[in-house]
């Protein structure tokens, strides 16, 4: 069950004495998926509170304790927590602590019990891994992620698997090496549920061209700094967006252009997302194969007709099937397909029917992404619609159909606004990882982006992170090509500290 406020109402949030403004819209937002809040931060309490349902969060101090108090004031009833903690409590104690006692008033007045508990993150996983690296063992492990997060045993388990799953291939990364990713941010239309930066065919097509070679001047740019500098490319993965709505031309071209550029000798993956079926053709599929991508996503997400209409979807079920046996005609012996779980309309047996489906299949690998209501997507004006939605019961069948099926989780992401606050997770047969899933998720290789929207995650030795972003619009990725190739220096002082060298 998920309560569900207006849309256009902004919750008033109260922060006195405190900041802790992330988390705490975290924490909320585990109760109110789509809901917004309008945070007000006082160093003192104010004469009077907001009218109507609001939070209140207090952090106060004396010379040898702190002080910490929750009040929510929802649907006409009013609940208050408060606990105390010693005065050299650091910041990230404090805030966690405010925020469980936000929780539980929050789980007592709605009922809700959120599987991943406190677990805000976009990556549990890495939780396990920490503590893995620290040598505990898994009853230690769940005693502390079930006991400071509340997580439920069924989450921790599922997380703890797939950290299994994943040690075996993390033990291999090469902290030398990089990946790449090219985007092509373009799809046929654009689907109710999405929220990520796509741009429709239709409307994108005058600028293909000039995207294009903006694209695999890029491209030649990064392999330029690569020998330079001496670094090999590990994996590299084509996103979207959908990278065949543009046609095999192009495809082509911008494929040459990353063999051109690179050494592949050492490539250890080359993915492709073909993604939605409707852009999908044999001559596609043999430029991605003999260019040599070795591993490609088909993305039918339901093969339930009717859904793929409410979704806005082109395509139907059986082209989906079609397209996934069309590849394995071609020879490609590596295919993820994707599905969504909660999906607009679809019921939970639609759901397993298409599972059971997919797996009839046999693809290598699964993906299992939960609906995600963001506010950039169209469905978030609807953001009622979704309080019944079965999406926990479709989850929770997925995990066990595809365990016992030989599918092994492998790696794990989470978002905000997610139905349920439940989990994205890829399942894939032994030996057929996704490896630059499980990097980007880890964060322990550099990834350098290439094209419009593309981000680029810098790992320097010792952990520490930096982003560059480019332009999230085509026109203005091709407007602002050269000023954007400036900001090149921040990669080039990444992979000159990996290959050792001084900056």
């Amino acid at each position: 069950m998920v309560i569900q406020m207006n849309n256009d109402y902004k919750m008033p949030v109260l922060l006195i004495g405190n900041s802790f403004k992330y988390e705490v819209e975290s924490t909320l937002k585990l109760f109110f998926h789509t809901s917004r809040f309008n945070f007000i931060i006082e160093d003192v309490s104010p004469v009077s509170l907001p009218e109507g349902d609001c939070a209140v969060l207090t952090l106060s101090e004396s010379k040898d304790k702190v002080f910490l108090r929750a009040l929510v004031n929802l649907n006409g009833d009013s609940s208050e927590k408060s606990c105390e903690l010693p005065a050299d409590a650091d910041k990230s104690t404090r805030e966690h602590e405010l925020c469980r006692l936000l929780f539980h008033i929050l789980h007592n007045m709605t009922g809700i019990t959120p599987p991943w508990g406190l677990m805000t993150g976009i990556r549990p996983v890495k939780k396990l891994t920490e503590l893995i690296d620290q040598g505990l063992d898994r009853e230690q492990m769940q005693s502390i992620l079930t006991g400071k997060y509340e997580l439920a045993p069924e989450k921790f388990s599922l997380a703890y698997a797939t950290a299994m799953n994943q040690l075996p291939i993390l033990k291999m990364i090469d902290p030398k090496a990089v990946s790449l990713y090219v985007s092509i941010p373009f799809c046929p239309t654009r689907c109710s549920y999405c929220s990520f930066v796509s741009h429709s065919m239709k409307s994108a097509v005058k600028l293909m061209p000039q995207y294009v070679e903006c694209l695999c001047r890029e491209l030649e740019i990064i392999g330029e700094l690569i020998r330079k500098y001496g670094t090999r490319i590990d994996t590299i993965y084509f996103g979207g967006g959908t990278p065949t709505s543009i046609s095999a031309e192009d495809i082509r071209r911008i494929m040459e252009a990353v063999e051109r550029s690179f050494d592949l000798s050492s490539v250890r993956e080359y993915s492709f997302e073909a993604g939605r079926p409707d852009t999908i053709t044999e001559e596609k599929l043999r430029v991605i194969k003999d260019l040599g991508a070795t591993r490609i996503s088909v993305n039918p997400q339901t093969l339930n007709d009717d859904v793929l209409k409410v979704i806005g979807r082109q395509h139907s079920g059986e082209d989906a099937i079609k397209a996934f046996e069309l590849a394995r005609k071609l020879g490609f012996n590596n295919i993820n397909t994707d599905l969504i779980a909660g999906l607009p309309t679809e019921s939970a047996q639609s759901f397993r029917n298409t599972l059971d489906r997919i797996i009839e299949l046999d693809p290598e690998s699964i993906t299992v992404h939960t609906l995600t209501v963001k506010r950039s997507a169209a469905l978030f004006a609807d953001g009622k619609s979704q309080v019944d939605n079965p999406a926990a019961e479709m989850v929770s069948y997925s995990v066990k159909k595809l365990m016992e099926n030989g599918y092994l989780p492998y790696y794990m992401y989470r978002q905000k606004n997610t139905v349920d606050n439940l989990e994205n997770v890829g399942y894939a047969k032994k030996g057929f990882e996704n490896w630059y899933n499980i990097f980007i998720m880890d964060e322990t290789q550099t990834i350098i982006g290439a094209g419009c929207a593309a981000s680029t995650k810098l790992v320097f030795p010792g952990g520490r992170i930096e982003r560059v972003h480019n332009h999230k619009y085509p026109y203005e990725y091709i407007n602002r090509f050269d000023e954007l190739m400036e900001k090149k220096s921040e990669v080039e002082t990444c992979l000159q500290i990996l290959s050792g060298g001084n900056v």
